[in-house]
């Protein structure tokens, strides 16, 4: 699942570290999220949605299986 996390703690003028104290979370999971090595539970992709201002389906795409029909 890719994001847009950094894209839109950047234009908030964020730090990882700021963002994830305000989510309860360290940095290192900021990063991991941000990096797409953690896909966050849906409590935390709510938290960080709500502090960057956006909706969960602006922040996270999901790519899905390529086989999947529409």
């Amino acid at each position: 699942m890719k994001n847009t996390i950094r894209l839109m703690r950047k234009e908030l003028q964020f730090s990882q570290e700021e963002l994830a104290k305000r989510c309860g979370v360290t940095r290192q999971t900021i990063n991991a999220i941000e990096n797409d090595k953690y896909d966050p539970t849906l409590a935390l992709a709510f938290k960080l949605a709500k502090n960057l201002q956006t909706s969960v389906d602006q922040l996270f795409i999901f790519e899905g299986d390529i086989n999947e029909k529409s």
